[in-house]
């Protein structure tokens, strides 16, 4: 049976990169030529061609997808998301349907690859994670986005999560970043796409049904760096948990 499911995965994986491919080359020209158009109002356009294509190429891979708590983002107000970790699918998945305008925290590795590289760079802050200069860039580069009216988005587990935890230990950054702009932080909690496109699986694709639910804003007030952190993973966590299925 697992054999099967195996053989099985790797149709829909064949599927899924084909479908991939076509609806991104449709959005590639509109969306390039958001690089032409001002900071906030060029990036909003740019997400919604984004959401638009996810909309198209989720349901053709065989994924059904649910977004809840989209009304927490108070129109005028501009916030740090933050999402847990867990596949490749977490990043067409919440940088699309994050309302408005937003860049995530990304990695430079993916910046290499024809084509795609532009538009990762256009849909995200870009960070080596093994330079230490790059990464205090990074970090004033997201100022700049929040400065702009720009949702970021960024996972504080740093990569994604391969442990049986529902969660791995928060890094520092978002919530430094709240603290020293005063921007509230939005938990996202994803849920199934470890079941889509699990870690370590080489060439595996399963359709599932896939959820993100944006919880309640929360304003880092007078808290600390480490309280701000700890309310947050323990509030994603036990979301995460208790909503899980």
């Amino acid at each position: 049976m697992k054999a099967a499911k195996n053989i099985l995965a790797r149709v829909f994986a064949f599927w899924a990169l084909i479908t991939f491919i076509v609806t991104f080359l449709i959005v590639y020209l509109p969306s390039m030529l958001c690089w032409l158009i001002p900071d906030a109002y060029g990036q909003r356009i740019f997400i919604a061609l984004a959401r638009m294509w996810m909309n198209v190429w989720l349901p053709l891979s065989g994924c059904r997808f649910k977004i809840k708590g989209k009304e927490n983002f108070k129109p005028g107000d501009t916030y740090i998301v933050v999402c847990n970790h867990n596949s490749l699918m977490d990043v067409p998945l919440s940088s699309s349907f994050i309302p408005g305008a937003n860049k995530t925290i990304a990695k430079s590795s993916f910046t290499k690859v024809p084509f795609f590289g532009f538009y990762y760079m256009k849909g995200a802050v870009i960070v080596n994670r093994k330079n230490e200069i790059s990464r205090r860039q990074s970090f004033d580069k997201m100022k700049r986005v929040l400065q702009k009216r720009i949702h970021m988005c960024i996972y504080p587990e740093g990569t994604r999560n391969r442990t049986t935890e529902p969660l791995k230990k928060f890094h520092d950054g978002a919530f430094r970043l709240s603290a020293e702009t005063g921007k509230s932080i939005i938990p996202a909690v994803i849920f199934n796409t470890k079941k889509v496109l699990p870690p370590g699986k080489v060439f595996y694709f399963w359709p599932a049904k896939i959820e993100m639910h944006f919880l309640e804003p929360v304003s880092p007030g007078s808290l600390t760096v480490e309280q701000l952190r700890e309310k947050l993973f323990n509030q994603t966590r036990d979301y995460l948990v208790q909503h899980s299925h």
